[in-house]
């Protein structure tokens, strides 16, 4: 992993929080950050390639980042007991939400791309 590349992700996170917080923007700072990243990623390929491989690493060691949220979860759950209901259906409803999002921008992006699926006839046809 690169010093370097791992001091930018750190920055453009800095600046998607600062235009957050500076716009008064509903959008989470590091969400904001991500698009700035991807913007400079299209306008500088050579960017994307020299973070690279710090992107990789993060990403071989994501499941470490789930470990604190996990823990205040745990810390948190007596006062979750309550919101239990509201809980559930949030996290149904925001499952069968990001289920459907995904596969029109699946659908969408292979349209662009000029691609098709398989009809849902030999789909069906082949797992029997």
């Amino acid at each position: 992993m690169n010093l370097t590349s791992l001091a930018l992700l750190l920055v453009f996170q800095c600046l998607g929080e600062g235009a957050a917080q500076l716009l008064g923007l509903p959008i989470p700072g590091p969400v904001i950050g991500m698009l700035l990243l991807l913007i400079a990623f299209l306008s500088s390929p050579r960017l994307a390639e020299l973070m690279e491989p710090t992107s990789w690493g993060i990403l071989q060691h994501l499941s470490l980042l789930f470990v604190p949220a996990g823990v205040g979860v745990i810390a948190a759950a007596g006062q979750l007991r309550g919101e239990l209901p509201a809980i559930v259906v949030a996290l149904v409803a925001s499952t069968v939400l990001a289920i459907a999002v995904g596969a029109l921008v699946t659908q969408a992006a292979m349209k662009w791309l000029g691609k098709s699926a398989p009809p849902a006839s030999d789909a069906s046809r082949e797992s029997h």
